[in-house]
């Protein structure tokens, strides 16, 4: 039970347009209280009865481990609790976590509400999981559409700005459309300083992936990431609830699999209490405001030069790749995907061979067409046989 100056204080902060969860995380308490409070004509009186025992008493050491461990999300929780043989509700679970989360750092930000369609936020995490049995770190770049609060997740080996800006891409590819704008942070693929006098300066890949796609480019001020706070938040959603009931995946196309499973199936439907909606909810109004997507998809692939040898080859990543023998001598162009498919071009950007890349193990990459008239214009001396005869004989 709130005290007679709890009250009083929800009564005055709902008055002065306080949202009901921002009242609820400075006193301490759940929503459910708050709402209960406000439809109070007085303060109640009286004295505090003694609490009942609770479904939830034996759990609640192993609730506290979990908020310990850095665990926090309540569904999350409640799953984990019930496999232990937990028979109650997830309110149980959540009124007593809510308490306690003023004993996490504060991260408390002003939110800024967008326009259907308006902003994009895009961030990076990361953390360590279990991939093809073998621990490594994986990086997700999370896309949230500002005013549905949609989300796009994939997981990718590196931060790079082809994994950057292809992360924007698929989020694109996936909402259907594209905002008025993308918000990024500092990342050096998106930005590469702040000039004097409040200008940035875009890093020119990023750049060109805002002409093609139609959207303005924006970034966070200096030291200051939470500007995208609604992000930032889904990157700890992510983690704290994707990432806690799945640690294991055979591949990257497996994670990337459950990743999108899990968006559908868990992330679009969940409620959103500030709105009493869900994102898909929400999207319906969003889809309508976003601009179409251009006819051809922005080219995501890592670029390079080379020097075509007089051998007809050109060595990258540690092996060597077949071109036609007439561009032997000649510069060309390289185009590698994410994919690693490989594409070489010449001086006019037209296609001239196509491999997979390979390991060293595997051999040099010979497509048989290429060298074929370099083979045909070597001269071969012919010598008439009988003179071997008759030395051996």
């Amino acid at each position: 039970m709130l005290s007679r100056e709890d009250f009083y204080m929800i009564k005055q902060l709902r008055k002065e347009g306080a949202h009901i969860v921002d009242i609820a995380h400075r006193l301490g308490c759940c929503e459910r209280t708050v709402r209960r409070y406000l439809a109070l004509p007085a303060p109640k009186t009286g004295r505090r009865t003694q609490p009942r025992g609770s479904k939830l008493d034996p759990f609640k050491s192993f609730i506290d481990h979990q908020l310990a461990e850095g665990v926090w999300n309540a569904e999350v929780i409640l799953h984990k609790i019930k496999d232990l043989g937990y028979a109650g509700g997830g309110t149980l679970v959540r009124d007593y976590i809510h308490p306690k989360r003023a004993l996490r750092p504060n991260r408390k930000t002003v939110r800024f509400e967008t326009a259907p369609g308006h902003q994009l936020q895009h961030d990076w995490g990361n953390l360590e999981v279990l991939l093809a049995g073998e621990r490594c770190k994986v990086h997700i770049a999370v896309n949230v559409l500002g005013y549905s609060r949609r989300l796009h997740v994939w997981a990718a080996p590196c931060e790079d700005a082809e994994h950057t800006y292809e992360a924007l891409v698929q989020a694109l590819e996936h909402f259907g459309g594209v905002p008025a704008t993308v918000l990024v942070d500092n990342q050096k693929a998106a930005v590469l300083r702040h000039n004097a006098g409040g200008e940035v300066q875009f890093n020119e890949g990023f750049l060109q992936l805002a002409h093609h796609y139609g959207f303005s480019p924006k970034a966070c001020q200096p030291h200051r990431p939470r500007t995208k706070g609604k992000v930032e938040r889904m990157v700890g959603y992510v983690k704290d609830h994707f990432f806690q009931r799945y640690q294991r995946f055979e591949s990257w196309a497996h994670l990337n699999q459950l990743l999108t499973q899990w968006v559908t199936t868990v992330a679009d439907p969940r409620t959103l209490r500030q709105f009493d909606q869900s994102p898909a909810a929400r999207f319906i109004d969003e889809k309508a405001a976003l601009q179409a997507l251009p006819v051809m998809r922005f080219d995501t692939s890592y670029r390079d030069l080379r020097q075509v040898g007089w051998d007809g080859y050109i060595e990258v990543r540690g092996n060597r790749y077949s071109v036609p023998e007439s561009y032997c001598g000649q510069g060309v162009s390289l185009r590698i995907s994410l994919d690693d498919t490989l594409r070489v071009y010449d001086k006019h950007d037209a296609l001239i061979a196509e491999h997979r890349l390979r390991a060293r193990t595997d051999g040099w990459q010979t497509t048989p067409s290429h060298h074929k008239p370099l083979w045909q214009s070597v001269g071969v001396q012919q010598r008439n046989l009988s003179v071997y005869e008759e030395v051996l004989s």
